[in-house]
């Protein structure tokens, strides 16, 4: 009973985020100016670790026996739908500034409001917090580690990548958001910024 529910909300998550990312690859406008760097992590390959994350999960390599855990793989459901809603929520804030590899638009903008009021990288983040909900879930231990030792060092490489572009643009500005978010994870003990901050 419980498998199916989870089948179900998977399903549905994935569906959401699908259609998020072919809705930010069709708008991306093709007359802006950028600067890019290309980068090995990038939508084919975090796609590749989903794969693999699946696989990992519909064999059941090193699943737990599904009997009881209600309350655990319960969270990890809850865990799955809040990641898809912050990940829209992330894409809608960054507008069109969204693309496939770091890329700095002449044009470009900071935005720190909404969710990167929480965290700098609500995608990756949300993404992170969606594959550890579907360990939980599907009571999958393996699972959870291919997110820690494969899938986090992959977007902290990405995220580092991007940092770097956007401290060069906007100098300070992006120095002092960065103080105050965490990356992946919201900072506790720490105020965010007070105000959102659009840089042209």
């Amino acid at each position: 009973m419980f498998n199916g529910i989870a089948d179900g909300v998977t399903a549905l998550c994935v569906l959401a985020m699908l259609a998020a990312i072919a809705f930010n690859f069709l708008n991306t406008e093709k007359d802006r100016t950028f600067r890019e760097r290309r980068s090995p992590v990038a939508t084919a390959s975090m796609a590749a670790f989903f794969i693999l994350l699946y696989i990992t999960i519909r064999l059941r390599w090193s699943a737990l026996e599904p009997e009881g855990f209600i309350v655990f793989r319960s969270f990890g459901l809850v865990l799955m739908i809040f990641g898809a809603g912050f990940n829209i929520w992330g894409r809608v804030f960054l507008k069109t500034n969204w693309a496939d590899h770091v890329r700095i638009y002449d044009d470009q903008q900071l935005v720190t409001g909404g969710p990167y009021r929480i965290v700098r990288h609500p995608l990756y983040a949300s993404i992170i917090w969606m594959f550890y909900g579907a360990a939980l879930a599907y009571l999958n231990p393996l699972a959870a580690i291919e997110n820690t030792v494969i899938f986090i060092p992959a977007m902290v490489y990405r995220s580092n990548l991007e940092e770097q572009a956007l401290i060069k643009t906007f100098g300070d500005t992006y120095s002092d958001y960065r103080k105050m978010t965490g990356r992946f994870f919201p900072m506790i003990g720490r105020k965010n910024s007070e105000k959102e901050v659009y840089t042209e």
